[in-house]
């Protein structure tokens, strides 16, 4: 039964299972809707890396977040479809966010890779995207990535797939571990 409700971060957020103080990074951020719900999942012994590519998002990204008492976002300026372009530290999170990012990206193969690069070993992949444009809502059908094809990158970077992830009726989402 599909779920007719528009993307929820919470319950999307709990197929991944965060826990308190956990490292998890945001890729691809942009207003911070994940982000701030991961932030409150790891508590304040986690923290929460948002990258974003357009640098004006990122203070507004984080006054939000210090307006809702969530002290442990951090944001930061980069290019996710680059081995080494998020900025972020080798193996050190526990979970990459990947929300609504694929559907824009020129380089997915690169995306999926810089993923890898920044997950522990063991770590989880939460990826996100439309599953149609939904007569204009979402993005226009040529740039629409499915669920298989998602997978598909995800697995040829080194990921295995876990499970699915509510997303609502307009996306898609899965969880993938590091292998």
């Amino acid at each position: 039964m599909e779920e007719n409700t528009f993307l929820n971060p919470a319950k999307a957020l709990a197929a991944a299972h965060l826990c308190e103080g956990m490292a998890v990074a945001d890729f691809g951020a942009g207003s911070g809707f994940f982000t701030r719900a991961a932030a409150r999942a790891v508590g304040e012994g986690g923290v929460i890396w948002a990258v974003d590519a357009h640098r004006e998002l990122l203070p507004r990204l984080k006054n939000l977040a210090l307006a809702e008492g969530l002290r442990n976002v951090e944001v930061m300026h980069g290019d996710i479809e680059r081995t080494g372009g998020s900025h972020l530290q080798n193996a050190h999170f526990d979970l990459v966010m990947a929300v609504n990012v694929l559907f824009s990206a020129e380089n997915k193969e690169a995306l999926a890779q810089e993923v890898v690069r920044v997950l522990r070993r063991g770590g989880k992949a939460l990826v996100i995207d439309w599953n149609g444009s939904h007569g204009g809502l979402g993005p226009h059908p040529s740039h629409i990535v499915t669920e298989a094809s998602a997978r598909r990158i995800f697995e040829d970077a080194g990921f295995a797939f876990v499970s699915n992830a509510k997303a609502g009726a307009y996306h898609w989402g899965v969880i993938l571990k590091k292998r």
